[in-house]
């Protein structure tokens, strides 16, 4: 009876929490842009030209591994996670806090997690910007660096389209722009994220 249940479970797609996402028109320049943003290669390891800022992003890798320990209990899948996050984050200029509230609140960091409405991944991206500005292979948004990569470029077109305003970016990016509690869930989330001393 167990295994039956557990096959059952396996079966079935873990839903999350992405709202309705909307597909809007975009310019085509704007389309090469975040074409040109999603296709660049994986993350390099990262290089820095001073010694404080190496520590300090040990010290951010090292913090967050232990956080993220109950979610994701390998060790080296937590730290290749965690590695790309801060990259495509700080790639896209996010934070990587910001970011890891938004996949807490998204998927609760589930790899495979499927929203009512389809949206897919650790950051529950809709399966329409793989058509507009991927290759068209939904299926890539079960991949880590994807995921986070399309992600992370659309959260930043979204800041760019609302000037900055966290608030309105974050609601477009649920499909639930002008509504206060998606984006104070990621907030709230984000605080669970930062550093001793960061706000």
């Amino acid at each position: 009876m167990k295994r039956a249940f557990a096959c059952i479970l396996l079966a079935v797609p873990l839903l999350a929490r992405a709202g309705a996402q909307l597909e809007e028109p975009l310019a085509d320049a704007v389309r090469s842009a975040l074409g040109a943003a999603i296709a660049a290669s994986a993350p390099p390891k990262p290089q820095f030209d001073k010694i404080d800022d190496r520590l300090a992003y040990l010290k951010w890798l090292g913090t967050m591994s232990e956080r993220l320990k109950s979610r994701k209990s390998e060790a080296q899948l937590r730290i290749e996670f965690l590695q790309t996050v801060w990259y495509e984050a700080k790639r896209a200029g996010l934070e990587p806090s910001l970011v890891l509230g938004l996949i807490q609140v998204e998927s609760g960091f589930r790899k495979y997690a499927i929203s009512s409405v389809g949206a897919r991944g650790y950051m529950q991206v809709m399966p329409f910007w793989t058509r507009v500005i991927g290759d068209g292979d939904a299926s890539r948004l079960f991949h880590m660096q994807s995921n986070l990569r399309f992600g992370c470029v659309i959260l930043r077109h979204y800041l760019d389209i609302e000037k900055g305003d966290l608030f309105l970016a974050l609601g477009r990016y649920n499909g639930s722009r002008g509504k206060p509690e998606y984006p104070r869930m990621v907030m709230g989330a984000r605080r669970q994220w930062l550093l001793p001393g960061e706000s």
